[in-house]
């Protein structure tokens, strides 16, 4: 069993647990649930920001520990003070370290809000929802051609925006009219390794009405300057910031550099 295996068996069992202990209508009630979403989309074509999707992430099942005590509220807040195009926060706990309450602080900020978790169930869109995201992430790699259809439709009937991460060609049959954004992901998710090239070699198989971003690896400007050539509009970007000992510093100088 590899890690993707292992990380959405225990998915299911959280899941189920928490549909237990927390019903829908509870999740309706949320102040957030009503608030009208901010679209990832239209923030990625505005070229008075970035392009960059700045992540918050605290751990990963490759590197452990990055970053266990930063403020989400603070990085993330800088993150949008800087121009970042949107947030992604990690909502997973056991595997990153992720929670609600960070993207609950992230919520403040007035630019679209990822929930970053590995997405099997409807529940989970409606949890999305009641804590303020406007976005959600469906991974082609735990899901099948029609669950991410299913699920990207209901994620449509809560205005939510729908992100569908791909990792290799076979996966393009999985981009559906009801996603918004393809993400290539340069790490494999079985191996972890990272390779730009991924990126590169999937950009003109993405269909052309689709918004497509290069997810994972990117640590440098010229990294995002090469990608542009090949269509990418947005570049998610997180350990490269939260491994420093102040995230908001890094990512402030990132961006100085991406303007120059």
């Amino acid at each position: 069993m590899n890690i993707l295996d292992t990380i959405i068996a225990q998915k299911k069992i959280e899941v189920a647990e928490r549909k237990s202990k927390v019903p829908v209508a509870k999740l309706e009630q949320s102040a957030y649930f009503g608030r009208d979403t901010l679209s990832l989309k239209k923030f990625l074509a505005d070229e008075t920001r970035t392009g960059i999707i700045a992540e918050f992430k605290r751990r990963s099942p490759s590197k452990g520990w990055i970053n266990a005590d930063a403020d989400a509220a603070l990085v993330t807040k800088a993150y949008a003070d800087n121009g970042a195009s949107g947030l992604s926060v990690l909502t997973d706990e056991q595997f990153f370290g992720g929670s609600f309450a960070d993207l609950e602080k992230a919520r403040v900020n007035q630019v679209p809000v990822l929930r970053k978790d590995f997405m099997i169930d409807e529940y989970q869109l409606m949890e999305a929802k009641s804590i303020g995201a406007d976005v959600i992430l469906l991974i082609a790699a735990n899901l099948t051609v029609l669950q991410v259809k299913q699920l990207a439709k209901f994620a449509k009937d809560l205005a939510l925006e729908v992100l569908l991460e791909i990792h290799n060609e076979t996966e393009l049959e999985y981009i559906c009219d009801e996603v918004d954004i393809v993400g290539v992901n340069n790490r494999n998710l079985k191996t972890f390794e990272v390779s730009i090239r991924t990126s590169i070699d999937l950009s003109g198989k993405i269909p052309a009405d689709k918004f497509r971003i290069s997810e994972s690896g990117i640590s440098d400007v010229a990294t995002i300057n090469e990608l542009k050539k090949y269509g990418f509009k947005g570049f998610l970007i997180g350990e490269n910031f939260m491994k420093a000992p102040d995230p908001s510093i890094a990512f402030a100088a990132f961006v100085e550099q991406l303007k120059k």
